[in-house]
């Protein structure tokens, strides 16, 4: 009697797709916590208590500000708040639509040998398209809180597919990954965004359809109090050589108006290099690393700007630091 073999080859490859099985952005949650030392002053206080009473009724929150201002900061930590995993998308020039919904990202392939009777040799071949969900689709899909970093550098056509996300709970999907064409969304599912209207190399103009779905918390430089604060627990100096760096920072932004932007980024820079002159024993002087580090606001463009260089000067003479 003649004995039935059947032979099953299986295959995966990645191909037909925009990314790669080996690395599958279906693995795209991340339980990410907000910086250690993060702190809470009564500023700080009174934008995360607005935050959380408007995502609370099921709002999505905007950040807009300048560099420096602490958006992406604020938007973890919220975030965090809400106690639900987060999926942080940063944006990007190059994203399609597919980049935040998913796509198909490689194949399988099946293959049957049939030899029942032995001199006939049946072969079935068999491909299955993989499709991987993105960032987006499993937000939605289980709940999670979504925080798009710099939304305004993907272009809007891409940011599209949030327009029914955020009114109708409704995500459309290909027919590929869903028969309905759509995905009801997770009453969990929760969006943060944060963008920068200033800085304009590589910004797109957000269309106003998607604004209007948001609401949007306009963030500047914090007050002096919270400056301080931040600057003294990432450096941990003393308190009043904290007050002396964060002081010249605010009065050379203010004494020099638009020309001159310095954040408090500059205050951390500076606070942690003495810090670490401190504990070594030596280095550049305090003068010559306010000049290195706020470079950029006394040589705009990387032509030197002396009226300014010499308001620095001057506040770093009447700094007080020792």
């Amino acid at each position: 009697m003649a004995t039935r073999t059947h032979n099953l080859e299986v295959e995966t490859l990645a191909g037909g797709g925009n990314g790669d099985l080996a690395s599958p952005v279906a693995e795209a949650a991340f339980e990410v916590s907000a910086c250690p030392t993060f702190v809470e002053t009564p500023f700080v206080r009174s934008i995360m208590n607005r935050a959380l009473a408007y995502i609370g009724e099921g709002f999505p929150i905007h950040f807009r500000g300048p560099t420096g201002c602490g958006k992406t900061t604020l938007a973890i930590h919220l975030a965090e708040q809400l106690g639900r995993p987060m999926i942080i998308v940063s944006g990007d020039e190059e994203y399609l639509t597919s980049d935040l919904v998913g796509g198909e990202h490689g194949y399988e392939r099946r293959r049957t040998v049939d030899n029942f009777i032995h001199s006939v040799m049946k072969t079935e071949d068999r491909v299955d398209y993989r499709w991987v969900d993105s960032r987006l689709t499993i937000a939605c899909q289980e709940g999670y809180t979504l925080v798009y970093d710099e939304f305004n550098r993907s272009r809007p056509e891409a940011n599209n597919i949030f327009l029914p996300v955020l009114e109708e709970r409704i995500l459309i999907l290909p027919t590929i990954r869903s028969e309905k064409g759509h995905l009801r969304v997770h009453p969990n599912f929760a969006a943060v965004f944060t963008s920068n209207p200033k800085e304009y190399a590589g910004v797109h103009a957000s269309q106003d359809a998607l604004l209007d779905r948001m609401i949007t918390l306009d963030l500047d430089h914090f007050d002096r109090d919270t400056e301080v604060a931040i600057t003294q627990s990432r450096t941990g100096l003393p308190r009043g050589q904290v007050k002396a760096i964060v002081d010249l920072v605010r009065t050379l932004r203010e004494a020099t108006e638009a020309q001159c932007d310095p954040t408090v980024r500059a205050c951390i820079m500076i606070g942690k290099v003495m810090a670490a002159q401190s504990r070594n024993g030596g280095g550049p002087s305090f003068e010559q690393v306010c000049l290195d580090i706020l470079a950029k606001e006394i040589s705009p463009g990387g032509k030197p700007d002396g009226e300014t260089r010499q308001v620095l000067l001057e506040l770093v003479r009447n700094s007080g630091w020792n």
